[in-house]
């Protein structure tokens, strides 16, 4: 997802609970706890999992519809970065400059007068708002499978509900996604991607197309089973050997995908 200002929309552990106790009552911690959503960068993802670095999203996207006033903790914080929020052709006033500057003083943030001249790329959203409607935000709530689109070596990490993904990756949702894990994270699927997309990290390499475009069997309920036990054993030797029965590789074949 494209925010338009990741040093806004993407705050640290300790921000997200100093922004909390700032909030008026519990209604309204309670309406900020479920805002602000923790985020996964690309280099968060790993084989299989991924390494969560207390990282979290304002999830203030235009396509919510969001009465920023409702939030007036975070309206607080994001205020201090009102300049750096504009859009193209907007333009502060003398005042709200000088508010601005003073607000950012008081909480930490640095802007230059510099900043005050910068602005985000135009469109309808408010200043509050990501750069990306992200309409399809209801799809980060679900389990997913998420791959860092730009990094040379593909990992695709099974995640949990609720968490969001930068724009550095892609993700899909759906039925059998620990069979999905297993088959995309194989010694197999790795060589294949190696064959299909290369080395080379950024660009198209790890384009959706390229993943939606692999020929993966339907699972019955016992190969799904026997995969998802192993998964929960982390036994990825086992489903390797699996999955080369599936694709009825001879020994040869194998023994030339694992020594590459």
């Amino acid at each position: 997802m494209l925010t338009g200002f990741n040093e806004a929309f993407i705050i640290s552990g300790d921000k997200k609970d100093e922004i909390l106790a700032n909030c008026k009552d519990d209604a309204e911690r309670k309406r900020t706890d479920e805002l602000i959503r923790p985020i996964l960068r690309g280099r968060d993802i790993k084989r299989y999992s991924y390494d969560f670095s207390d990282r979290y999203l304002i999830t203030t996207f235009p396509s919510l519809k969001i009465d920023i006033n409702k939030y007036s903790s975070v309206k607080n914080f994001l205020e201090g970065f009102k300049p750096k929020l504009k859009q193209a052709g907007e333009q502060l006033t003398d005042l709200e400059k000088e508010q601005v500057l003073k607000h950012a003083k008081e909480q930490g943030i640095n802007i230059s007068d510099g900043d005050l001249k910068k602005s985000r790329k135009k469109s309808n959203n408010k200043w509050f708002e990501t750069q990306d409607s992200i309409s399809y935000w209801e799809d980060f709530y679900k389990q997913k499978i998420a791959w860092n689109r730009i990094a040379s070596k593909k990992q695709f990490a099974l995640i949990d509900e609720g968490m969001f993904i930068q724009d550095s990756m892609h993700f899909f949702t759906g039925n059998h996604l620990y069979y999905l894990s297993a088959i995309l994270n194989s010694k197999l699927f790795s060589w294949l991607l190696g064959l299909i997309v290369g080395e080379a990290a950024g660009g198209n390499a790890g384009n959706s197309d390229n993943i939606r475009n692999l020929k993966i069997p339907y699972p019955s309920i016992e190969l799904e089973k026997e995969i998802t036990k192993h998964l929960n054993k982390k036994s990825y030797n086992e489903i390797d050997n699996i999955i080369f029965r599936l694709y009825e590789f001879n020994y040869e074949e194998i023994n030339t995908i694992e020594s590459e």
